[in-house]
């Protein structure tokens, strides 16, 4: 979908020459062709034109839309020509005449500010069933009263013209729009899901796990952990609801184990929240289950979501940088893990140092 000063179309493209763009709407049940050219003025006393061709994609017989500024008044003008042979050889000079093809309307405006562009507007009714449409477009130097002087003839002045399919060209375009919007839910799927599943998670867990031993965080430990993880699944949801729209909008490929693992670290994720509304407090005889259960589900949650990352890194091959984020993944995943590893070797000294002063308070040798 372009957007103009003009209004919303269909469809646009980039022309091959001189900057210019033409954006359009075909409404087929009545053939008409509404469209907006963009063009740039090569002087202040030049003109730019946009027209179409019924026959083939060149000069000859085009009948075209010329956009100047008028010398006495300053103002933009727009006249129809139609462009014959005798004006190709300068047989005589372009004179404006009224067009024989249905021109339902047509204006122009000033575009860029400093008036160095135009937009020409114009809805035309086309032959029924023929949606080859060949566009013709230039622009020259000067205007001598209300005839354009010849354009320049360098190369890309001499092959302004092209031949669009404007239905083709609206579902090439629909598909290409729908293609770019499924590579950006893509995108922040896997971001948000790697970032929640594979940092955040692992980082709550490790928090209660390293954190709570510590006498001087106190009970911190237990809203950092807390923080972090519901945090985690209040985001991780978004990115599952993103996976679920990803699987509508391709539905012939098929997710498999991937899928599978995010459903059940989706689950899991949530089992884990709810429980906290169900927590026993400390002196109940099923807090210890509870305790059990929770530690069993947020480690399992957490292997499944580390798990699922790596399933998700195989869906982003397609990605230049897709390497270079599994090896950052990687590296914080084992910087990670090593930090565990020294603080859980660091928590079984500590633990097994105070086991020996108990049971030496117990005997009596302090």
């Amino acid at each position: 979908m372009a957007q103009t000063a003009s209004g919303n179309f269909e469809n646009c493209m980039q022309l091959p020459t001189q900057r210019a763009s033409v954006a359009w709407t075909f409404l087929p049940h009545n053939s008409t062709l509404r469209l907006a050219f963009f063009g740039t003025f090569i002087s202040p006393s030049g003109w730019v034109g946009f027209g179409i061709n019924p026959d083939a994609p060149r000069m000859t017989g085009t009948r075209a839309l010329i956009g100047f500024s008028d010398a006495s008044s300053g103002r933009l003008v727009l006249l129809p020509f139609v462009l014959d042979p005798g004006v190709k050889v300068q047989e005589y000079p372009l004179a404006s005449r009224p067009l024989d093809i249905d021109l339902l309307g047509s204006s122009a405006a000033l575009i860029g500010g400093g008036g160095g562009g135009v937009e020409i507007r114009a809805a035309i009714k086309l032959v029924p069933n023929r949606t080859r449409v060949h566009f013709v477009w230039n622009r020259g130097a000067y205007v001598r009263g209300y005839f354009p002087g010849i354009h320049p003839t360098a190369a890309e002045d001499l092959s302004s013209a092209i031949t669009v399919d404007i239905v083709a060209a609206v579902a090439v375009e629909r598909e290409k729009n729908a293609r770019d919007g499924l590579e950006k839910v893509k995108i922040f799927h896997g971001a948000i899901n790697g970032v929640v599943w594979g940092v955040l998670l692992p980082i709550g867990a490790a928090e209660a796990r390293y954190l709570r031993p510590i006498q001087a965080v106190g009970s911190a430990w237990f809203y950092a952990h807390a923080g972090v993880q519901i945090s985690a699944v209040l985001i991780g949801t978004v990115g599952f609801g993103l996976g679920i729209k990803l699987g509508e909008l391709s539905p012939a490929k098929t997710s498999g184990l991937h899928r599978k693992l995010g459903v059940a670290a989706f689950v899991a994720a949530w089992l884990q929240a709810a429980a906290l509304f169900f927590r026993p407090k400390s002196t109940n005889k099923y807090r210890k289950y509870w305790k059990s259960y929770h530690h069993l589900v947020g480690y399992a949650c957490v292997v499944l979501g580390i798990v699922n990352v790596f399933q998700g890194f195989q869906f982003a091959e397609n990605y230049d940088s897709s390497s270079y984020v599994k090896l950052g993944y990687c590296l914080w995943l084992s910087t990670l893990l090593g930090l565990c590893i020294v603080m859980e070797v660091n928590s079984w000294v500590i633990f097994c140092r105070k086991s020996k002063e108990e049971k030496m308070k117990r005997q009596g040798l302090v």
